[in-house]
């Protein structure tokens, strides 16, 4: 049994040989601890851009020249930065949420605050999912169409690969790669900010037994 636990124990039984604990003891709890949840998920999320900043500057240079050769380098190139903006973007708000909830000072604004927050790491793990979702098949689909040139490219044909169902097989090859991305990218997001949404749906729970 947690500090807080404890506090709302003593406070609802109002036991005489217990010291008395106020409504405010236990607001002041749950803000603190919805205070660094939310504080713990501006963290991971920057921790995750500069993972993600920095996978972008290690891929190989073959794979960079792969991209150029196929006339869609740049496309990649401006793509990404509008993917890390947007990652930015949601990072700020991030940070908002923790300024507005550590500001906080009446139980209706701070669960309003915690819904906010949740909504707002929903739409973060819903775009990341998403984009890498829909740029996987417009990727895909673009070298499918052009799989001659992809493997001419690639110079297939010096190391005795066929040109024969290349197109299906890279095709399937690439699907299953993605997918496997996909639900690790989906097990990371649940384990980590589905763990600290649950904590904060906890303690909006608890706020809504004070009010009442």
């Amino acid at each position: 049994m947690d500090q807080l636990d404890k506090l709302k124990k003593e406070w609802q039984s109002r036991e005489q040989e217990l010291p008395k604990i106020s409504y405010n003891d236990i607001y002041k709890m749950l803000l603190k601890k919805s205070s660094s949840i939310v504080k713990w998920i501006f963290i991971i999320s920057v921790a995750e851009l500069l993972f993600w900043i920095g996978l972008y500057f290690i891929i190989p240079e073959d794979n960079m020249k792969l991209m150029h050769e196929m006339g869609i380098g740049n496309i990649m190139y401006y793509a990404n930065i509008i993917h890390f903006i947007v990652f930015g973007i949601f990072i700020f708000l991030f940070y908002k949420n923790y300024q507005s909830i550590q500001v906080t000072d009446n139980t209706k604004m701070l669960m309003k605050n915690i819904l906010n927050t949740r909504k707002t790491v929903r739409y973060f793990v819903f775009y990341n999912v998403g984009m890498f979702i829909v740029s996987s098949i417009v990727i895909d689909s673009f070298f499918y169409t052009n799989s001659n040139k992809l493997y001419n490219v690639m110079d297939f044909a010096s190391k005795g690969v066929p040109q024969e169902n290349f197109a299906n097989v890279f095709i399937i090859a690439q699907i299953l790669v993605g997918i496997v991305v996909i639900g690790l990218l989906i097990l990371f997001y649940w384990l980590v900010y589905g763990i600290l949404l649950k904590r904060l749906k906890s303690n909006y729970k608890e706020l809504e037994k004070m009010e009442d």
